[in-house]
């Protein structure tokens, strides 16, 4: 097996768009975790950040499966007795739908140092425009 090393000012990062309203939300993280990352690369290197720019548009029209409407919930919990708040998926993807993508892409992306950094080259916006220079679209 052969090592590519890369350096730091070598790295170049293109940009991916994918469309919300054409892929569930599990997928949709999962690949803009990957993109995220750089593992679609033949450089990837697991302790170096050479991961690509991800514009993901319509955000509040995600696709979800089953019943996750309105079953599924996020928690927030202050740490005091009685202090577990609940809110329903439905009422989260209303009021802010970019969390819900946001913590999915999270949650997907490996618990390091790394991943606060990965976070800020994700783009979540409303509607189908934007001013990003796309390379590539996904989906």
């Amino acid at each position: 097996m052969t090592t590519t090393l890369v350096k730091i000012n070598e790295i170049k990062r293109a940009w991916h768009e994918i469309d919300a309203s054409k892929i569930s939300l599990g997928r949709l993280a999962t690949e803009a975790a990957r993109l995220l990352a750089g593992k679609h690369k033949t450089s990837f290197t697991p302790n170096l950040d050479a991961g690509d720019f991800v514009v993901v548009t319509n955000i509040e029209r995600v696709k979800l499966t089953g019943r996750k409407l309105v079953q599924k919930e996020y928690f927030h919990y202050s740490g005091y007795p009685g202090g577990l708040r609940r809110r329903l998926l439905k009422d989260v993807l209303q009021k802010t739908p970019e969390k819900v993508i946001y913590a999915a892409v999270r949650g997907m992306l490996a618990h390091n140092r790394q991943r606060a950094g990965r976070l800020k080259r994700l783009k979540l916006v409303k509607g189908a425009s934007h001013n990003f220079k796309i390379d590539k679209k996904l989906n």
